[in-house]
């Protein structure tokens, strides 16, 4: 894809996180890796107001486009991209049950086998920091190396992936996975887990499992 193809694809994955339910107003950023850096959504823009023109590029020294400016995340997102070269879209959100298991500063346990659609056998949870700041794309950084989904501490969401499509799938079978924890948290009691020797059995088997969606790289 070229940049403005990328860009209106940002626009419509946006704009379909919300029909998701898995952001509100403004909150939540996407972007996509692009030539020496990436496309990101720009801060504060409504998300239906948004026009291919006000996707910003950021290379990879942090610098962006004269008269744009970045989500106040770009930072995180930057992160991600120098940590993990499997990936190539980032899809940030607050989105509500991921929102409320940040809250209590936890990962997500091996409470079903669908844990493993980030990558490891637990969904993590890097530790708080201010929005927009160095301190958090460092956590970010140490956190998505380890799973290609993490929660931020009293925040929201991040998912990676080769993809806009897989990586807004992503964040979608991580909110359901959230939704069912807290659920079984409700209940006060005990909450199983799958063994890891399970997990490892099924990480084996999610190598050939996910969303089959693949795009060309941009030009």
């Amino acid at each position: 894809m070229n940049r403005q193809q990328l860009s209106q694809k940002i626009i419509e994955t946006c704009l379909e996180m919300t029909r998701l339910g898995l952001n509100q107003g403004t909150a939540g950023n996407v972007s996509v890796r692009y030539q020496e850096g990436m496309l990101i959504t720009p801060t504060g823009m409504p998300y239906d107001k948004m026009r291919e023109d006000d996707i910003v590029y950021v290379d990879q020294h942090g610098q962006f486009e004269a008269g744009k400016l970045p989500s106040s995340e770009w930072q995180f997102h930057l992160a991600v991209y120098q940590a993990r070269q499997d990936v190539d879209a980032v899809v940030h959100n607050h989105a509500m049950h991921c929102a409320a298991v940040s809250i209590l500063n936890r990962p997500i346990p091996a409470i079903h086998y669908m844990i493993a659609v980030g990558g490891a056998d637990q969904i993590p949870c890097v530790p708080y920091a201010t929005f927009g700041t160095a301190k958090l794309a460092e956590f970010v950084k140490q956190g998505i190396r380890q799973s290609k989904a993490i929660l931020l501490a009293h925040h929201g969401l991040i998912a990676a992936e080769k993809n806009l499509d897989k990586a807004l799938w992503l964040a979608h079978e991580v909110e359901v996975l959230a939704s069912w924890y807290l659920k079984l948290l409700a209940t006060g009691l005990p909450i199983p887990t799958l063994s890891a020797q399970e997990m490892v059995a099924v990480l084996e088997k999610f190598k050939s499992y996910g969303l089959r969606i693949e795009e060309k790289s941009e030009t």
